[in-house]
């Protein structure tokens, strides 16, 4: 008994040893890399934001002491400006478009190219180069092929009989043609977040499908989105938040215009923050902006945290 009892002692005294062995040996790692990366985000992400809310309750045009304090005016100037809902309205038709068209169309691409083959890796490079295209040049190549001049698009209704109208300068028509260039530009991008998904599922539940005769529909329906909802819900975060952000695509396609239909809150504060020197008011953008990313990203961990745990 008093062998087997300083055993168990000598073991426990063991263990306590081991995991302070381990815990020193990950603590290196951490007093290493953590304090650069701390600095980094401090500098580039928490004083900028701190500066753009302190900016936003003073009137300053970017020179001299910030000392002229206005409260929430610029709050106000912003939320009654009349650009400002047009610039919320097409972010929310970008957010629309992107989770009722965009996703849906790399969800049945994921589909159609989750096997593994030659010519399938081919179409998925084809589908997953305009995402790896910078968005400014996609920009400017389709700023030219939307040229009512010289463009793509005026050629070919030209070849077909048909009077194409200049679309970046029609108010009508400059947001679907926008719309167009965000799907084309990133569905490859969740194309490739669903193949991932896709092809995580084990072959032998897809073989059980079908061997007792499940349709391939009732597959996609019933299993394979199902197993992939996780992929779902990254997928929708991206775009719920690079819609709310978008701002490199507007600016070289159409740069808001025109007569500043083609806005998004980004691009407003820019056009009226920033290129006015009103830094003030392009701070209480910001602030009104980074407030929506926030409810958007607690929303997302609900429905991820509600996710893992069905």
């Amino acid at each position: 008994m008093t062998t087997l009892s300083n055993t168990a002692n000598a073991g426990a005294s063991v263990a306590p040893r081991r995991w302070r062995y381990v815990e020193r040996k990950s603590l290196l790692p951490l007093l290493l890399f953590l304090p650069p990366a701390l600095i980094l985000f401090s500098l580039f992400v928490v004083l900028p934001m701190v500066d753009a809310a302190t900016f936003s309750f003073f009137n300053w045009n970017g020179y001299g002491p910030i000392t002229d304090f206005v409260g929430l005016e610029n709050y106000a100037d912003v939320l009654t400006h009349r650009n400002f809902g047009t610039a919320v309205r097409n972010s929310l038709i970008v957010v629309a478009v992107s989770l009722l068209i965009q996703l849906p169309l790399a969800m049945w691409c994921a589909i159609a190219l989750a096997e593994r083959s030659v010519s399938i890796n081919v179409m998925r490079t084809l589908f997953f180069l305009p995402f790896m295209l910078a968005e400014v040049a996609a920009g400017l190549i389709w700023k030219f092929v939307y040229d009512g001049n010289y463009g793509l698009l005026p050629a070919v209704g030209s070849a077909i009989g048909v009077d194409m109208p200049f679309v970046l300068g029609d108010k009508f028509w400059v947001i679907p043609a926008i719309m167009l260039v965000i799907t084309w530009k990133y569905f490859g991008f969740h194309m490739m977040i669903f193949i991932a998904g896709l092809q995580s599922i084990p072959n032998e539940v897809i073989e059980a499908a079908r061997l007792d005769g499940v349709k391939r529909w009732q597959i996609v329906r019933h299993i394979k989105i199902p197993m992939i909802r996780s992929a779902i819900v990254i997928s929708v975060f991206f775009a719920i938040t690079g819609a709310l952000q978008l701002f490199d695509l507007i600016i070289p396609l159409s740069n808001g215009g025109p007569s500043h239909s083609s806005h998004t809150i980004v691009t407003f504060l820019y056009q009226f923050g920033i290129l006015r020197m009103k830094l003030g008011f392009g701070g209480a953008v910001s602030v009104l902006l980074f407030i929506a990313c926030v409810i958007v990203a607690l929303a997302y961990r609900r429905i991820l945290f509600r996710v893992e745990h069905n």
